[in-house]
């Protein structure tokens, strides 16, 4: 489809289904998580907190998350005009320039929730809202890269979505064990998103995008997929026991050990296994994160 396809101003104005679904709700639940274990994390009473909870969780989910899925697909729309002609934009059910105020929209509104939250929320919005727009568009375009993408997406869903629920019920920075723990987890999530990258290998090839199984192979990205996320929980479990965290501790070490059979099972076909192991080691990997947040949220 060309350009001229999609800058046709603002034709009409699309349907709430329609915007709704070019956030994409289903991407929504892992900052979302990662914002309540950073709530949790924080020790502090969410009775007197429920608003700024609720605030926290609109602001991780449909408009920070949201905001960068659209314009994600603004970005990728000539890609999806031939892999998802369905999509609301190549569709021409979110036509012209309207994806673009949307976004916009989304972006002033998540600023500006961020601002009455408090400044360290307000700062983790700015950088989140910075990533999300920079790993789809120019000049930036981190998604280009097999190892810049993966890692801004797993700082952006776990690290400061987690870092924003800490902030919203405390007030303030994060303390350093919580930081820690944090960006552990962030950093292991760099695994789960270059798994992602599977679904997209043949496609990632063909418009030159650089994704790790394209540069290292399935197999090369599916181990150090693997490694990295398991050595980034391995060090959280030595962080929870030098905090004395024990039940955490056994929890969080559980969950490891499951993972690394489903793990050694995953790389014997990683094409084919990759969106099972999403459904099992991803689901354990953030339940220990809840064990961990649990954990410190006691602690402190």
């Amino acid at each position: 489809m060309s350009d001229s396809a999609f800058a046709s101003g603002y034709p009409r104005i699309p349907a709430w289904r329609d915007v709704i679904e070019l956030g994409k709700p289903v991407t929504w639940f892992p900052p979302m998580w990662a914002f309540m274990c950073g709530v949790v994390s924080a020790g502090v009473s969410l009775i007197d907190h429920w608003p700024f909870l609720l605030a926290g969780i609109a602001l991780t989910g449909p408009l920070v998350c949201g905001t960068s899925q659209v314009i994600n697909d603004w970005c990728d729309r000539h890609v999806d005009a031939i892999n998802e002609p369905g999509r609301p934009i190549p569709s021409g059910r979110v036509p012209g320039q309207w994806p673009i105020a949307i976004a916009s929209i989304g972006a002033l509104i998540s600023l500006l929730v961020g601002a009455a939250l408090g400044p360290w929320v307000l700062a983790a919005t700015a950088v989140a809202l910075f990533c999300g727009w920079s790993y789809s568009a120019r000049p930036f375009r981190f998604k280009r890269s097999g190892w810049l993408g993966p890692l801004v997406c797993a700082f952006s869903y776990e690290g400061l979505s987690w870092f924003t629920g800490v902030s919203v019920m405390q007030g303030g920075l994060p303390a350093a064990p919580v930081l820690i723990v944090l960006s552990l987890y962030s950093l292991g999530a760099f695994g789960i998103m270059t798994l992602n990258d599977f679904k997209a290998v043949t496609g990632d090839r063909a418009t030159g995008i650089r994704s790790l199984p394209v540069v290292l192979g399935v197999r090369g990205a599916a181990l150090l997929a693997c490694a990295v996320m398991a050595a980034a929980q391995l060090f959280v479990v030595g962080q929870l026991a030098v905090l004395g965290l024990w039940i955490s501790t056994a929890l969080v070490s559980l969950s490891l050990l499951i993972q690394l059979g489903l793990m050694a099972r995953m790389v014997g076909d990683p094409a084919r296994l990759a969106p099972w192991y999403n459904a099992t080691g991803v689901s354990l990997y953030v339940l220990g994160m809840l064990a961990a947040a649990l954990g410190l949220g006691g602690y402190l």
